[in-house]
Parts: C-alpha cells; structure tokens; sequence
C-alpha cells in the first residue's frame, strides 16, 4: 500500500531537491576543491541525518518539536555558527588542479560530518519532517511499510540530486581552476547569505 497522496510528495520533495539550499552548495563547493568522490561522503552524511530526523519524528518524539521552539531554536543557532564555519572553511580552501590531485587534507569522515551536522542541524529540515512528512502517513494503517517507501524514495532522490549538482559543478571545473577564488567566494557568500536569512526569517 502506498502513503497517502504519493504523488504530490514526490512533487515536493523533487523541489525541494532541484532547488539551491544549504547542503547543495556545499557539495558544490567540495566537488570543486575536492573532487566528486569525496562528495559522496558527504551527501551519506546529509542522508543518514535525514533518516534520523525522519525516525525520530515518526516513532519517537512526534510533535515534540511544534510544542517546543526552544529546541528548534538551539538547532538553528548550532546551524548558523556551523554555516558561518563552512563559509570560511570553503573560503580558504584551494580549488583541486585538474592535472594534479594533489593531497587531500580532510578525511572522508569530515566530509561525512560536514553532510551531517548541515542537514542534521538545518531548521528548514526540522520543519519538514514534523509538519509535512507525517501527513503522508495514515497512522491507522501500516505505518511501518508507509514509512519505509516516504524515507527510502527521499534518502535516493535526495543522494542522487546531491551527487547531481557534484557532477555539475565538475563540468565547470576548468572554468574554476582558470578563476580559481571564483566559486569560493561566491559560495561562502551564499553560506553566509543563508545564515542570516536564517536568522531574520526563522523565529520560533
């Protein structure tokens, strides 16, 4: 049995997906300075938050977060300082040379915490999963099964659409390495961009 109104939730989440956020630039960011690959870490990290969101929302705390702000207010600020983190991080870093990999300075499990803690600790994320995903379900039939279609069919389209933008932003690679500060500035801009809108707009 499929969750209520499929349809419609695949029609959401695709824009949510195809549309520019927070985790998106930073995969573009780090499949420029590090290459598609490392992407991958990090857009696991961005799921497996998600899973986890999804999970607890579901079958632990339910609307534990639309009685208490408190909480989706100390996500946020950990999410803006990590957003004012990453602009800086992403800022400084060194565009990969296409003829030269060269060294990787961070580890694949700091690309996979980058993909987390920007998922795990986004207030858009926090406001999708208690107030949208659930009205998909139908909590008097099989939740179990509706449960695992709604987050499997959002964990792979999410992952692809991630790797996606990382395949992108490789194409633009040689454009990136002729401007090499280009991209960096511009998404660490962004980054900082998001925070503060984060900040005016999100009041709970």
């Amino acid at each position: 049995m499929l969750p209520l109104d499929f349809i419609l939730y695949l029609q959401i989440i695709i824009f949510l997906f195809i549309t520019p956020g927070t985790p998106r630039i930073v995969i573009i960011s780090y499949s420029m300075n590090y290459g598609v690959g490392k992407c991958v870490w990090s857009a696991l990290g961005d799921v497996t938050a998600n899973l986890i969101q999804a999970t607890l929302v579901i079958f632990v705390i339910g609307s534990f977060f639309s009685e208490n702000s408190t909480i989706i207010n100390i996500f946020k600020w950990i999410g803006i300082l990590y957003l004012i983190y990453l602009a800086y991080d992403i800022y400084k870093s060194r565009p990969k040379s296409i003829s030269n990999e060269g060294e990787i300075e961070k580890s694949n499990l700091s690309f996979f915490r980058d993909g987390f803690l920007v998922a795990g600790t986004s207030p858009k994320a926090w406001m999708f999963f208690p107030f949208i995903f659930p009205q998909f379900i139908d909590f008097n039939s099989n939740l179990l099964v509706q449960f695992i279609i709604l987050i499997t069919t959002y964990i792979v389209l999410d992952f692809l659409s991630l790797i996606g933008y990382a395949v992108l932003a490789q194409k633009l690679i040689k454009w990136i390495t002729a401007n090499p500060k280009t991209i960096n500035t511009i998404s660490a801009s962004v980054l900082l961009i998001i925070a503060t809108i984060i900040v005016v707009t999100q009041q709970y």
